[in-house]
């Protein structure tokens, strides 16, 4: 895998008072990203993004999976940049070589978007 981008997913209750925190860290925000469902930063450079989602959208778009509790689990989403939607199926089979689950199948939604979902075994 030789991924061009990484995304790091998030899930948050306070979009507000995240983007306050990063903000006052000194991270550059990721403007065209950010909207009343999200709020995004540029981290290392511009080859990782961190994407904080409000919980209940992130969810949504997860279908089966939940967030747990935040004061008892630790969780993130990983995005990874392809090249192409062959790819992403190529990607999906090398995590199932593996011992990777996959989730959800590739499918894609959107302009130049093609989701897979996995969890590391």
């Amino acid at each position: 895998m030789k991924p061009k981008m990484i995304w790091a997913n998030l899930a948050v209750a306070d979009l507000e008072r995240t983007q306050k925190f990063y903000t006052e860290l000194g991270f550059k925000p990721n403007n065209p990203h950010s909207s009343n469902e999200l709020v995004s930063f540029f981290m290392a450079g511009n080859e990782l993004i961190v994407h904080f989602f409000l919980k209940n959208v992130i969810e949504n778009n997860l279908k089966s999976m939940k967030f747990g509790d935040p004061q008892s689990s630790n969780e993130i989403i990983f995005t990874l940049s392809a090249e192409s939607k062959n790819q992403v199926n190529e990607w999906a089979e090398e995590v199932k070589n593996a011992g990777g689950t996959i989730v959800s199948e590739p499918e894609s939604f959107g302009e130049n978007y093609v989701d897979c979902k996995y969890l590391k075994n």
